[in-house]
C-alpha cells in the first residue's frame, strides 16, 4: 500500500480505480487505439498503455455476482431495476400507457424433496420448525421433528432433518430441468389463455401478446425458483393497450391451470418433474401493497445472487478437486456430489450436470425477459458508455471526431485481473467499497 501511494503514477492509478467504479477485480488490459483520417491515412489520435501504471489499464470487471464484485454487481442490479420498471410504468422507449395494461406478478416454487429445517413466523411471532407430537422414526432411525425457533442466521436453516432420506438427485435433477419447464409453462399459459377467451394461440397473436420478465432465486435447500412479471399487452406490444376482453382475472387462471398442466420428464430415469404446490400470483398496482417499485427491487435484488446462501462454491468444481476437502456445508457437498455422480450417467450428458455442479445443477440465465417487455441491459450500457465518452469529449480528454470519416485500430491484450491487498485498501478508502472478506490478490 505505502509503495504505491508513492508511486509517480499514483494519481493516475486512483483515477483508474475510480472509473471502473470501486472494482474488486477490475481486468488489466495492455494494448493501444489509433485513430486515422480514412481519407489522407494520416494519424489523428493514439492511446497507449505504455504511459499508464505497470502499464496497464485497468477496467471494471462487469459481473453480476454481489459475491465476486460488490460494485460491478451494484451497477447489474441498477440497470435490471430500471429495465423491470420500465416494463412496469413505463421509460427507457417504453410508452407510460403501459401502466394501465393488466400485469401479475408471479412466484413458481419447486416440489419438496424432503423435509428441511427452516423458519416459520405467524403474526410476529417465530414457530417451531416441525413440531410434532406423534413424530415417528424414519427408515434411518431419526425423529423427522424439531421444535426449535430457529434465528434468521441459524446455519442449519435449509438442511434436511434426515440427510439420508433427502432426495439429492430429484433437487438437482429439477434445477437443471427448471428453465425447460419455465418454457412449457409459457407455451401453456398462452394456450389456456387463448382458450378462455375462444381463440386459438395463432388467433391470439392478433390480438394478445403476453410478455414476462423472471428471475431465479435459489432457497436455502438448494433449489431454484422463478419470480416473474406477466403482462397482457396489445399485437404490437406495450405500444398498443390490450383489447377490453383481455382481463387480468384470466390471466390468473391462464397461470393456475399451466403450472398444474406441465410437465418435464428426464426419460432415462423415468422421472417426471413439475412445479411445487405452492403458488404465489398478485397483482401490481400503482398505489397498492404491490407496487412496480416493490416488485422491480424485488427481483433486482436476486438477479445479483446465486447459490451464495446453500453454502456452495463461487467457481466451477474441477476434475481434480477432492469434494470431501471442498469448504462448503455437507448438504452443499451432497448436492455437488449428486451433480458429479449423476453428470456420468450415459443419458444425462446434455444436462451439463458435471459443469454447473457448482450452481447445483442449475444451468440457466437468472434474469430472462420476453423480446418486447421493455429495453435491453445492451441499450442501458450503450447509453452509459455514450453519455461518459460525450463527457470526456465536452473535457477535452477525448478529441472530437467525424465518426464517418475515421478509421478506428485497436489492439488489447488480456494482462491479468485483481489488485494486490495494498491495493484493496486504497480502493476501498477511494470508492467506499468494502474489502472481501478474504484476500484475492493478481492473477
Amino acid at each position: 500500500m505505502i509503495s504505491r501511494l508513492h508511486d509517480p503514477g499514483y494519481n493516475r492509478w486512483a483515477c483508474q480505480i475510480e472509473r471502473a467504479g470501486g472494482c474488486r477485480q477490475p481486468i488489466h488490459l495492455r494494448g493501444k487505439v489509433e485513430h486515422y483520417d480514412q481519407a489522407t491515412g494520416r494519424l489523428l489520435h493514439r492511446y497507449s498503455t505504455l504511459r499508464e501504471p505497470n502499464g496497464v489499464l485497468r477496467v471494471a470487471c462487469k459481473t453480476r455476482r454481489a459475491s465476486r464484485c460488490p460494485a460491478c454487481a451494484e451497477v447489474y442490479r441498477a440497470d435490471t431495476y430500471q429495465l423491470i420498471r420500465a416494463g412496469l410504468v413505463g421509460g427507457k422507449g417504453v410508452p407510460e400507457t403501459v401502466s394501465a395494461h393488466p400485469c401479475l406478478f408471479v412466484t413458481l416454487t419447486a416440489p419438496s424433496f424432503g423435509a428441511v429445517h427452516t423458519r416459520r413466523e405467524k403474526n410476529g411471532k417465530v414457530l417451531p420448525c416441525h413440531a410434532r407430537r406423534d413424530a415417528e422414526l424414519c427408515p434411518h432411525g431419526r425423529t423427522v421433528s424439531c421444535t426449535d425457533r430457529h434465528r434468521v442466521d441459524d446455519p442449519c436453516l435449509g438442511e434436511p432433518l434426515c440427510s439420508d432420506c433427502y432426495d439429492y438427485d430429484g433437487s438437482v435433477l429439477f434445477n437443471a430441468i427448471s428453465p425447460e419447464l419455465w418454457r412449457r409453462f409459457t407455451l401453456a399459459l398462452r394456450r389456456r389463455f387463448a382458450r378462455l377467451n375462444g381463440l386459438t394461440v395463432k388467433a391470439l397473436r392478433e390480438h394478445v401478446s403476453i410478455a414476462f420478465a423472471k428471475v431465479a432465486e435459489y432457497q436455502r435447500r438448494g433449489i431454484v425458483h422463478f419470480h416473474a412479471v406477466i403482462r397482457l399487452d396489445g399485437p404490437d406490444g406495450p405500444d398498443s393497450p390490450p383489447p377490453a376482453w383481455a382481463m387480468a382475472d384470466a390471466l390468473e387462471e391462464a397461470v393456475r391451470h399451466a403450472v398444474d398442466v406441465v410437465t418435464v420428464e428426464v426419460k432415462p430415469l423415468s422421472r417426471a418433474f413439475r412445479w411445487g404446490t405452492q403458488l404465489d400470483v398478485r397483482r401490481i398496482t400503482l398505489d397498492g401493497d404491490l407496487t412496480e417499485q416493490a416488485v422491480a427491487a424485488y427481483i433486482a435484488k436476486y438477479a445479483t445472487k446465486a447459490a451464495e446462501c446453500v453454502g456452495t462454491l463461487d467457481r466451477r468444481i474441477q476434475p481434480l478437486d477432492d469434494l470431501e476437502a471442498l469448504p462448503v456445508r455437507d448438504h452443499a457437498r451432497r448436492l455437488i456430489a449428486a451433480c458429479v455422480r449423476l453428470g456420468r450417467e450415459p443419458g444425462l450428458t446434455d444436462l451439463g450436470l458435471t459443469r454447473w455442479a457448482h450452481m447445483l445443477g442449475f444451468r440457466g440465465h437468472f434474469s430472462t425477459k420476453s423480446r418486447r417487455y421493455s429495453t435491453t441491459l445492451g441499450a442501458l450500457r450503450a447509453a452509459r458508455e455514450e453519455h461518459r465518452r460525450t463527457e470526456e469529449i465536452t473535457t477535452g480528454r477525448l478529441p472530437l471526431f467525424d465518426e464517418d470519416t475515421v478509421l478506428v485500430v485497436a489492439h488489447w491484450q488480456y494482462a491479468g485481473q485483481g489488485l494486490s491487498l495494498g491495493e484493496q485498501l486504497l480502493a476501498a478508502a477511494l470508492t467506499g467499497v468494502p474489502l472481501p472478506s478474504a484476500g484475492g490478490g493478481p492473477r
